[in-house]
């Protein structure tokens, strides 16, 4: 369908008015707002305009789906009727800042720290994956793995390893870069802040127990202050502080620092102070406090599977609507680094699913052609790890195939639980995800997959049929 000036008129009344808006930008495929009050938004009414895919609330923005090729039409016209004026991300995000509370708005920095690195550390986890299928006895022989059968194959294996391995080894330089620029920081600093972390002189992370069990640690001595020489390989914790600490001294240093001789002050004060004290403090006691949250987790899913399972399977999709999920990434970065895997990661996987599945059967049961277009779209991006179109565009607005969904989750996390599923990387959260889960642990990860491919969607279809009935 066409955009038309009575289709986006109809989009600002939905809204509240164009009184109500803030600010207002737009990304590939959404409308994005800082509304004024979202409590006057007429969600019944927005959903019903033909442009609109769906809507919904995350981190203080009030996002509208439009489509690619179509939204920055929509935009344009919007700017032109309201006279509200074009606005950036960050003129929305900053905005939208506003009516959060703490604890949101650390949700949100999180957040706005690693979405920028997603896309490096998603690849290198589906790279890591065709990896596995390579190098990784059993699975398509027996006791022998595809390059030791046909070992023309292994230099190219060797190739993909080094290329999906760059991102992890060097995931303090990826994330320095974005927290830092989130900081208010130069993002060159930052990237070089997580290089001086991982550089190759300090002993890396992986090899810190086994060197400290036998006492083989080198230090430094500083006027007789003894700093142990480690490297933060694969760590989250040290390099978040030390960026937050380096932002903040590089911002002071330039409001204070003439601009004729900033470039041969600033830069190296900032990152000898961040330096000595990322090794001194900042390391050891981010190092050891995520050696601690990591064990706690652990410990529960040790303790308890079948509950951890199904807390975090059927908590999953409810946390992605709060946005709290994205704190999770953190989590799984760390236990990726600490244990050589993380557990939780497999049940994103299946919750991503879940809610394609029940978006699915949202396409055979309903009667308006827009929702069915919706349901099968959004269906086919759940399964494909990205769940909104399908969470905030069907499956909340009826409710039952978000509960069904839910259901389906819980019961796959607690397969998973229960068997130790793991993930060697961070991957592709959908259909996908099997390349990153370790090989031997296929058949009950594809179990797993079974559910919340069956579950959802016959649970989404009786209750669809119970409530005509």
């Amino acid at each position: 369908m066409g955009v038309t000036k009575e289709s986006v008129v109809e989009i600002v009344e939905a809204i509240g008015g164009s009184e109500n808006i803030a600010a207002a930008t737009h990304c590939v495929t959404r409308l994005r707002f800082a509304l004024k009050d979202e409590s006057k938004v007429d969600q019944e009414r927005l959903n019903d305009i033909d442009l609109v895919k769906g809507s919904f609330s995350t981190n203080g923005q009030f996002q509208v789906v439009i489509g690619q090729g179509t939204v920055d039409k929509v935009y344009n016209q919007m700017v032109d009727i309201t006279g509200i004026g074009t606005a950036s991300k960050q003129d929305v995000k900053d905005e939208s800042a506003k009516n959060l509370n703490p604890m949101q708005r650390a949700v949100k920095t999180l957040a706005d720290i690693f979405i920028p690195i997603l896309p490096a550390i998603v690849t290198a986890g589906l790279l890591l994956g065709i990896n596995n299928l390579l190098t990784n006895s059993g699975i398509f022989f027996e006791n022998q793995s595809l390059v030791e059968v046909y070992p023309q194959w292994k230099d190219l294996a060797s190739i993909i390893n080094l290329i999906a391995n760059t991102a992890f080894t060097f995931l303090p330089a990826l994330i320095g870069w974005s927290a830092v620029k989130r900081f208010g920081g130069s993002p060159i600093l930052g990237i070089v802040l997580g290089l001086i972390l991982v550089h190759p002189d300090l002993l890396s992370a992986y090899s810190y127990a086994e060197a400290k069990t036998k006492g083989t640690i080198e230090t430094w001595n500083i006027f007789g202050v003894h700093i142990d020489k480690v490297g933060y390989q694969g760590q989250v914790l040290p390099v978040l502080f030390a960026s937050y600490l380096l932002a903040k001294i590089e911002v002071f240093l330039r409001k204070r620092i003439p601009d004729s001789i900033q470039l041969l002050l600033v830069a190296p004060i900032a990152l000898l102070i961040t330096g000595f004290l990322a090794f001194i403090v900042i390391g050891p006691l981010t190092f050891s406090l995520g050696n601690v949250i990591t064990d706690a987790i652990v410990k529960v899913f040790e303790v308890a599977p079948v509950l951890g399972g199904l807390i975090y399977g059927g908590m999953y999709a409810p946390l992605v609507i709060t946005g709290m999920h994205h704190t999770f990434l953190a989590v799984d970065l760390q236990l990726i680094a600490s244990i050589k895997g993380t557990f939780l990661w497999p049940m994103l996987a299946l919750s991503n699913i879940a809610q394609g599945s029940a978006a699915l059967a949202m396409m055979f049961v309903a009667r308006d052609e827009k929702l069915k277009g919706l349901a099968g779209s959004s269906a086919v991006s759940a399964y494909l790890g990205v769940t909104e179109p399908a969470i905030f565009g069907v499956n909340l607005r009826f409710k039952y195939p978000f509960i069904s969904a839910i259901i389906g989750s819980a019961i796959g996390g607690v397969i998973l639980a229960i068997n130790n599923v793991k993930a060697s990387s961070i991957g592709v959260g959908g259909i996908p995800g099997f390349f990153s889960i370790f090989p031997t642990q296929w058949p009950t990860f594809f179990l797993g997959m079974a559910v919340v491919l069956i579950v959802p969607f016959g649970l989404t279809y009786i209750f669809a049929k119970i409530k005509r009935s």
